[in-house]
């Protein structure tokens, strides 16, 4: 098989093919009025400042890190090609996020203008947008991952056991980049908001994205940089993530180079897949909520169905004369986690969108004022916890088992066994992640249409437009909170891919060292349980500084809105326009400064760890961090999807709708939830993944100088 891995490049250049065709029907609709276009112009301008000081502050970090690894490669301690491979997928992760912010601060105007027109053809728009987003991830990621195998391979002649260990540890580029794209981003985007709703909503009584307020472009800019360019980043890395983690372990089970080309393999059948299911993707006018939920769940389910048949001659033809493997069972590892992401994302939308009891219960207890509203909130995500949870154990189970794996510890063969099983939960992983393409693009198309409100409103379009852009945005609402329990739960998989690559990795340097010893990975182990401990304690930690960063970056908008309502006479009255470029200045500076602490912890603390601890306390941090992670992310991510489309609920007429107290009250919890669902949420899947390649690249250091 190792002569077909081009078809990776195929795959690669059929995505971004689509991407610029789906980018150039974006750019053909009209992008409205000249108000509409100065706005956008605005939203434009502040996104790209933004991103242009944030790509400088990463590359400071990405510098000392090459240098680090370089050192690392000279000692012999890592491949030294991983130095180079840091910076291309750092550099891949960042052009993904930087291409779907283009695209969506050019489709925004025209959403709300094709919104004007009709519900489809704002739909159509705002789809569009995303799709250039989805594709471009999963081409970008095919084609990083097909050079560097093929330069490998026919460069370097490097066989299929070293390719695979060297490119697991390049993930950490990737996972770096979009780390402090998530967190910057997700500082960014809630201080503006925060401190538009807090001021603008709550103190003045104004509607959300009123032009009087002036932090209203800074939350729109915010949109594009936290849940754009930010969510490119973090799924680019878990789709090149899943891929190179099964590499890892197909080598380690014995499956050569079929086992590293199946998931290339259904990576690039996923990419045609989504594209077909891409054009099922249409509504009829006075669509409601339910409606518009169905149309988008019959493009990913169609395409997630398409994949599963094709996944069955593809299985079968590589993998059906590799020794000692039962090519159907590796076939029901498939089904299953693409299985399991499709229910991932039907519960994630009962337990956030308004159509359903929960979310709608919750806006009922806000007839008792905020604190109720809270309380429900926190209560209905750490209930939503329970079935993405037992989802994604059930499909590790399943997996496992079907591929070849058995629990029986007792039998010789335990070792090779497990291996296969293993290859199961990485094949599982892929599966998932297959039809990333059209996922995303559900994903991305949301903040899109809630810019496009937010320029409906500022422009004076009317009342009919505003509430098809309402229709959107809370659709859009639901479909990120699918994005991001989809983006967790194939974290999970891949975490624990990447956790059992590290044992691998450690296993084989430490029996090459000049003290060979054999490790003991039960939880009684001393050092195991402290990672353990660890690990869990990291996640709440991350999530502390990403929260705090968010009240400090916030305090500053809320002072500087209230300054320009108290010196600028003639704001209210529409005589005076608000000074936009200070709050985007104020989010800018603030998010910049506050994504530094919560990005090192996550690079710090597993080396630190396994310098005192060994390769058994990072095993245990890397399992803490996985199963505390999973948990919070899901739990945050729900809460918060559920209050903002609570307030929406509110406010499309029950409750007494907007201004009344209820609507207040449902403001409040949206605004606690808005670093919930946009910030450490989304930064927790990224947070899990990080550590595990950080732990892999620095796997040589730490089992050659741990202290104990």
């Amino acid at each position: 098989m190792q002569d077909y891995f081009w078809i990776g490049l195929v795959g690669a250049l059929l995505a971004l093919l689509f991407a610029l065709v789906q980018s150039r029907k974006v750019l053909k609709f009209s992008e409205g009025n000249e108000t509409m276009q100065k706005i956008a112009a605005a939203i434009r301008s502040g996104a790209n400042a933004y991103l242009k000081r944030q790509y400088k502050s990463v590359a400071l970090f990405f510098l000392a890190m090459v240098i680090i690894l370089a050192v690392l490669a000279w000692l012999g301690m890592v491949s030294v090609f991983v130095p180079f491979a840091f910076i291309t997928g750092g550099v891949y992760s960042c052009l993904a996020g930087f291409v779907g912010m283009k695209i969506a601060t050019s489709a925004n105007a025209r959403t709300a203008q094709a919104a004007s027109e009709s519900l489809n053809t704002g739909l159509k728009v705002a789809f569009s947008s995303g799709s250039v987003m989805g594709f471009t991830v999963v081409g970008l990621g095919l084609f990083d991952i097909t050079v560097w195998f093929l330069i490998l391979k026919y460069g370097f002649h490097c066989d299929a056991d070293t390719i695979a260990t060297t490119m697991v540890m390049f993930g950490m580029g990737a996972s770096a980049a979009a780390l402090f794209a998530r967190v910057g981003g997700g500082i960014f985007t809630k201080a503006a908001d925060v401190g538009a709703d807090l001021v603008g909503k709550v103190e003045a009584g104004i509607p959300e994205d009123d032009p009087r307020n002036p932090a209203t472009i800074a939350d729109n800019v915010g949109d594009n940089v936290g849940d754009v360019a930010g969510m490119g980043a973090d799924l680019y890395e878990s789709y090149v993530g899943s891929i190179l983690a099964t590499f890892a372990i197909g080598a380690s089970a014995g499956y050569g180079w079929n086992g590293m080309f199946l998931p290339l393999a259904l990576a690039v059948v996923g990419i045609i897949c989504s594209i077909i299911g891409s054009f099922l993707i249409r509504t009829k006018e006075e669509a409601n909520q339910k409606q518009l939920l169905g149309t988008l769940r019959r493009g990913t389910y169609f395409a997630a169905a398409l994949a599963a048949i094709c996944a069955i001659p593809i299985t079968y033809y590589v993998m059906k004369d590799v020794e000692g493997v039962r090519w159907w069972g590796i076939l029901v590892s498939i089904f299953s986690g693409l299985i399991a992401g499709c229910l991932i994302g039907y519960f994630t939308e009962y337990f956030t969108s308004d159509t359903y009891k929960p979310t709608q219960e919750l806006s009922d207890s806000s007839e008792t004022g905020a604190a109720t509203v809270i309380i429900g909130g926190i209560s209905l995500g750490m209930r939503s916890t329970a079935a993405p949870i037992l989802i994604v154990g059930i499909a590790v189970i399943v997996s496992f088992l079907s591929a070849g794996g058995t629990l029986s510890t007792g039998s010789a063969e335990y070792a090779d066994f497990f291996s296969k099983g293993l290859y199961g939960i990485g094949i599982a992983a892929v599966g998932m992640l297959s039809t990333l393409g059209i996922t995303l693009a559900t994903d991305a198309y949301g903040p899109v249409a809630d810019n496009a409100g937010g320029i409906a409103e500022m422009s004076g379009l009317g009342e009919e437009v505003r509430e098809r852009t309402d229709a959107l945005d809370s659709l859009g609402n639901t479909t990120a909170a699918t994005g991001k329990g989809f983006a967790i739960g194939s974290a999970a998989l891949t975490a624990l891919a990447l956790l059992v690559s590290y044992i691998d990795i450690a296993k084989a340097k430490i029996a090459a060292g000049p003290n060979p010893y054999t490790l003991d990975l039960s939880v009684t182990n001393p050092a195991v349980l402290t990672g353990l401990f660890i690990g869990a304690m990291l996640v709440f930690l991350f999530s502390a500084f990403t929260m705090s960063a968010v009240q400090r970056a916030a305090e500053s908008i809320v002072v500087e809105v209230r300054r320009q309502f108290r010196e600028l006479k003639g704001i209210m009255t529409g005589e005076t326009d608000p000074d936009y470029e200070s709050c985007v200045d104020l989010c800018t500076r603030g998010a910049l400064h506050e994504m530094i602490a919560p990005s090192l912890l996550a690079v710090i603390v597993p080396i630190v760890s396994g310098l005192i601890l060994g390769v058994e306390g990072v095993v245990g941090l890397l399992a803490g961090t996985t199963v505390a992670g999973f948990a919070m992310a899901v739990f945050m991510s729900n809460s918060g999807g559920a209050w903002d489309n609570a307030k929406k609920y509110i406010e499309s007429g029950k409750h007494g709708g907007k201004g009344s107290d209820c609507h207040k009250a449902a403001v409040i919890g949206d605004t606690v939830g808005d670093p919930f669902k946009d910030t450490s949420g989304p930064s927790l899947n990224i947070l899990i993944k990080l550590v595990s390649t950080v732990s892999i690249v620095f796997c040589g250091l730490v089992s050659a100088y741990s202290i104990f």
